[in-house]
């Protein structure tokens, strides 16, 4: 595709939505962001994106990881949790 003929459609379709705080790169952002929020590798996310190295996007997309560092302790919990009451 041609990145002019992009950029023109998506200005059209942001005039109609009247969506004018939006830019084009927030798709991106919003993109990688519910990729990581819904579990999916770090590295996936890095290789879709076309970053050159995961801590380029580990340092972009940081603010996502917290919360899955949780997810991943309450499943610990859950398993731990039952197990100990068997």
């Amino acid at each position: 595709m041609e990145p002019r003929n992009v950029n023109r459609r998506f200005e059209q379709l942001r005039a109609a939505a009247r969506l004018d705080w939006l830019h084009l790169h927030d798709l991106r952002h919003a993109f990688a962001t519910f990729l990581l929020d819904q579990g999916e590798e770090l590295r996936t996310v890095m290789e879709l994106l076309g970053h050159s190295t995961i801590r380029m996007t580990a340092d972009t997309y940081g603010h996502v990881l917290p919360a899955r560092a949780r997810q991943a302790a309450s499943a610990i919990d859950r398993v731990l949790g039952e197990e100990g009451t068997a």
